[in-house]
């Protein structure tokens, strides 16, 4: 009961978020001096076209109403337009793109198993590699190991992920020729082929975000091992290869699955950068096509989705402390 009460308040505070986003991300966009009718108008653009195209693509109302109408078309679909021209959105509708002709919400659906290979791909390999090189390096501290593994952490954290991306795409791609230096193969295509157009962009991200992991971890393991429960534990006569991952790991994992959530729901919205420099369809490249080509729909609807998963990748982070530490459960549901 306590935690059906915790994971309806969760819930709902999440959708208290999302009510909020909506109405900042909207006025932000849709007040801006950019008229998405002006832009749809077509030429000549007339008074009378240019206030037919506000009526039919739903600008001709109060902003307020703009936005109870956007937030209401997500729940229950929208039409836009009325008559034979009319344009029928279905739930969840995150709005129209008139430049492409086509619901916002299949735009991302048809770019979401991209931005989804190349996130979760890169996020298992710097979780790995993060945790991997810290722990090691806390185990080896002062060693030349150690100061060799926060020299190249330090490295990793400063360099712009553009910047290593082409480094991979001339070096393995244009020098060596070992893997593709761009584009995206479907995996109903081939498993092959799509673990090898991702390999690049894979090791690129993760190398960045392993440095930040490799950083974090190695300063809360040194933490957790002068903890008076470690000292105890090895006054007990345990063994370092069981005070390590059943005691010392399991409390560090907590403030990394936070930073883990956050990174990982935020590039499940998008990279958009890698994309970009891989010419990968994701929704990173749809979402800066959009502000290039001024399609406030889109930017609206990706900004908007992009939130939502980085809300409930928060979500499932908080639950899963229950399974790391048992008392953040107990915690949680009191």
């Amino acid at each position: 009961m306590n935690l059906l009460r915790y994971l309806t308040g969760r819930i709902g505070g999440m959708l208290l978020v999302l009510v909020i986003l909506t109405f900042v991300t909207y006025a932000v966009f849709y007040l801006s001096p950019a008229d998405p009718a002006q832009l749809s108008c077509g030429r000549p653009c007339t008074p009378e076209r240019l206030e037919q195209a506000r009526t039919f693509m739903g600008f001709d109302s109060p902003w307020y109403t703009q936005v109870v109408q956007f937030g209401l078309g997500i729940v229950a679909g929208r039409t836009f337009g009325s008559g034979p021209a009319a344009i029928q959105c279905d739930a969840p509708c995150f709005g129209y793109s008139f430049r492409l002709s086509e619901p916002v919400t299949e735009l991302i659906m048809d770019r979401i198993g991209v931005t989804f290979s190349l996130a979760i791909g890169a996020a298992v390999l710097w979780l790995i590699i993060g945790v991997g090189t810290g722990t090691i390096s806390a185990l080896r501290r002062g060693s030349l190991l150690d100061r060799s593994l926060m020299t190249l952490s330090i490295a990793g954290v400063s360099a712009p992920s553009y910047l290593v991306g082409l480094l991979g795409i001339l070096l393995f791609g244009f020098t060596l020729d070992m893997v593709p230096i761009g584009g995206y193969s479907p995996i109903a295509d081939g498993m092959i082929d799509w673990l090898w157009h991702l390999v690049l962009p894979w090791c690129v991200l993760a190398l960045i975000n392993a440095a930040i992991y490799t950083r974090l971890t190695r300063g809360q393991l040194l933490e957790v091992l002068n903890e008076d429960y470690i000292r105890t534990a090895r006054a007990k006569g345990l063994r370092e290869r069981r005070i390590i991952p059943l005691h010392a790991l399991r409390n560090v994992l907590l403030p990394i699955a936070t930073v883990f959530g956050l990174d990982l729901g935020g590039l499940l919205g998008g990279a958009v950068i890698t994309e970009r420099v891989f010419s990968m369809p994701g929704l990173g490249a749809l979402l800066l096509d959009a502000v290039g080509n001024l399609d406030l729909p889109v930017i609206v609807g990706v900004t908007l989705f992009s939130a939502f998963l980085i809300i409930l990748a928060n979500l499932v982070i908080d639950l899963a402390y229950g399974l790391l530490d048992p008392r953040a459960r107990r915690a949680a549901v009191h």
